[in-house]
């Protein structure tokens, strides 16, 4: 078993160190506190699983051969892969354990810095150093609807003159099943989709072509360790054994095709074009301190979605834009993650409840995140108003996205009051135009 780290406390649950030997990183965001997990891939070498600590990522397959991660139950060949599918798959005592042996290491009064400093960059590589790859191979993708606040704005939009909020969604977690290959890491440029379009009129005939109406979600997403088979079902109680972490999270959205296509059932080729994911996961256990209790649920779910435990998360989430044409950066929207009125384990919960199989890396995303004020909705369509009120971007406007725009969205676990400020991995994508024929 790992000892813990010499000089440390509780906080949240975990025991963490008071900060690091390596230079740059307490402060940042992604200190000893946070240790987040993906794929990099040095220059000329394969992919492996790291950590990042400031602005380095650990290479824990290094510390592996060099006998720095001798722990039970952990094999180092999930550490030499090109996903961390391997690692999900061994469990949370594996996690916890792989985590403390890390923060012992990584400790500023440990003797971390001699293990690993002998190893030179060959362990601690400079991010600039290396390409982020996509952290998991992604089997399955599920994206719920998750934000009462998202939901109304939409319902408003879509269904004018009705029930914003269909009787359904109180009562149960809302999703679709999305396109797992559509998946890319942040920094992916995102190809504008083409589709059917809507008519004009009732009697004119829909259109294909390019989507006029491309679209954002801020969302936060997260992954699953070992697996159920088909029949079994994951209790809120223990989503906790299951939930590996979380990760920031962009559902492009393709509006017009989306509306269009949606009649009766749900998303299609409106959403299954690209999803982007920020290159790192935050490990539930560094989320501990900044786990709260959510929304009040009105009326109380059924008993299988019942939880007792804080699953809503303290997360400061934003959304900005650098217009095409310009390297100046503007801020669309700032909101929380703490606005979601169902959490993860409910999701989870309900997403398993009628025999569906989990498998390690599986994805699950919240919808996007909205707040009550028009400065906090996670979505363009929502900032304006269906696209009938322009926003001012720089010297120009927006409806919907342009070819050449960037979105870059932050989420930030703030610090203070005892609990570590963690910044979890940014996404971000810029639009290209749609291929020719």
């Amino acid at each position: 078993m790992a000892t813990e780290p010499r000089s440390s406390e509780r906080r949240g649950g975990e025991r963490v160190a008071e900060g690091t030997w390596v230079p740059g990183a307490d402060g940042s965001g992604f200190g000893i506190e946070h240790l987040p997990y993906g794929v990099v891939r040095p220059t000329g070498e394969a992919p492996r699983v790291a950590v990042r600590i400031g602005d380095r990522a650990l290479d824990l397959a290094v510390l592996a051969d060099a006998g720095l991660l001798a722990l039970p139950g952990l094999s180092a060949s999930a550490l030499r892969a090109p996903a961390l599918n391997g690692f999900l798959a061994l469990g949370r005592d594996v996690w916890s354990e792989t985590r403390a042996r890390l923060i012992e290491l990584l400790d500023v009064r440990g003797p971390g810095a001699s293990d690993v400093g002998a190893l030179g960059e060959r362990a601690l590589v400079p991010l600039a150093e290396v390409e982020a790859l996509l952290p998991v191979a992604v089997g399955d993708y599920v994206d719920f609807y998750s934000s009462l606040e998202h939901a109304s704005n939409l319902g408003r939009i879509m269904r004018p003159g009705g029930d914003p909020v269909l009787p359904n969604w109180r009562h149960l977690p809302v999703a679709y099943h999305g396109r797992a290959g559509s998946i890319v890491v942040s920094g992916t440029p995102i190809r504008r989709p083409c589709g059917q379009r809507p008519p004009h009129a009732p009697s004119e005939v829909p259109s294909f072509g390019p989507e006029r109406q491309l679209d954002f979600e801020l969302e936060l997403g997260f992954v699953t360790g070992p697996g159920l088979p088909s029949g079994a079902r994951i209790p809120a109680a223990v989503a906790d054994e299951h939930i590996f972490g979380f990760l920031l999270l962009n559902d492009w959205s393709a509006r017009e095709i989306q509306r269009w296509e949606a009649q009766p059932l749900g998303p299609f080729l409106g959403k299954s074009f690209a999803t982007s994911v920020a290159a790192w996961i935050t490990p539930l256990e560094a989320l501990a301190a900044h786990r709260v209790h959510g929304a009040p649920q009105d009326p109380p779910p059924l008993a299988y979605l019942h939880t007792d435990e804080p699953w809503a998360l303290e997360i400061d989430l934003e959304v900005a834009i650098v217009p095409a044409g310009s390297r100046v950066e503007l801020t669309l929207s700032r909101t929380n993650a703490r606005e979601l009125y169902w959490n993860a384990a409910q999701q989870l919960t309900h997403a398993t409840s009628g025999g569906s199989a989990l498998r390690a890396g599986d994805l699950f995303a919240s919808g996007a995140i909205s707040g009550l004020d028009p400065g906090s909705y996670g979505s363009l369509i929502e900032l304006t108003s269906g696209g009938s009120t322009a926003l001012q971007v720089g010297d120009g406007s927006r409806t919907f996205l342009e070819d050449g725009d960037t979105v870059i969205m932050r989420a930030v676990a703030a610090g203070g009051d005892r609990r570590p400020r963690l910044e979890l991995g940014e996404v971000s994508g810029t639009v290209l135009a749609a291929a020719e024929d």
